[in-house]
């Protein structure tokens, strides 16, 4: 299995603390957002190699701090070769990017360079591979469904499969939203090349937008994540990691 962080992104909302320098680099207590989420990779077993995508903007920023990770499993960073937000790719066009030139045939978990949450990866991994060749949702129960329309809005059945999902609702159904977190099994890669060239999905920087249409597509199930959760996105969203995660 591969995993592929994505930190290609610009993060104007954050300007001008990301203008010139990549937020997952950003550090909550005392380490860099993205050496959390290494860390979780780095324990599980079954992924050997991690990628990492970035810009052209940002790479050497990368290629700086990659030299202080030690890691058992190989890293190897992706320039994406845009320049600026007007050109990025965005999530969806980053996979497909990397799924390409690094001609990937094996299972892949994508997990959002901002993503800060508390526990383990194993278990979504485990409830995932049962699942195969389904697709596979890392989500999160907001305490206010009202705070779930800045978030893709997720609704399950019984089965814990995906039968709803909303891009930023303006009045969400529903507090469940997916966390930027996907298991992606090799059988299924070649759907995200299908979803940007499909006319009516033209919107390649969200992977909300590519779960909406994949739902009718193929199966896809949601594993709902304890614990605390932090999607880095703003200020707000900041602070509030430094004042509170835990790992």
């Amino acid at each position: 299995m591969k995993a592929l962080i994505l930190a290609a992104g610009y993060a104007t909302r954050l300007y001008p603390l990301t203008k010139e320098y990549p937020k997952p680099l950003l550090e909550v207590k005392g380490r860099p957002i993205i050496n959390y989420i290494v860390d979780k990779l780095k324990a599980i077993a079954g992924i050997d190699e991690i990628y990492i995508v970035t810009n052209s903007k940002f790479i050497l920023n990368f290629s700086g701090w990659v030299k202080s990770i030690k890691s058992p499993k190989k890293i190897t960073l992706i320039d994406d070769l845009t320049k600026n937000n007007r050109d990025r790719l965005g999530a969806v066009g980053d996979i497909n990017f990397v799924i390409k030139k690094q001609k990937v045939r094996e299972d892949l978990l994508v997990i959002g360079g901002d993503n800060l949450f508390s526990g383990s990866l194993k278990g979504f991994l485990d409830f995932s591979i049962k699942r195969r060749p389904a697709v596979s949702l890392g989500l999160y129960g907001l305490k206010r469904s009202e705070d779930a329309s800045r978030y893709g809005v997720v609704k399950l059945d019984n089965q814990k499969k995906v039968i709803s999902f909303e891009e930023k609702p303006e009045k969400p159904q529903s507090s469940l939203v997916a966390m930027c977190l996907y298991y992606m099994p090799k059988d299924h890669l070649s759907l995200v090349k299908q979803y940007i060239q499909n006319k009516k999905a033209n919107r390649a920087d969200a992977t909300g937008s590519y779960i909406a249409w994949l739902k009718d597509e193929a199966d896809v199930y949601g594993y709902v994540f304890g614990g605390s959760w932090f999607d880095v996105g703003d200020y707000k969203y900041l602070n509030a990691a430094k004042k509170g995660f835990a790992q």
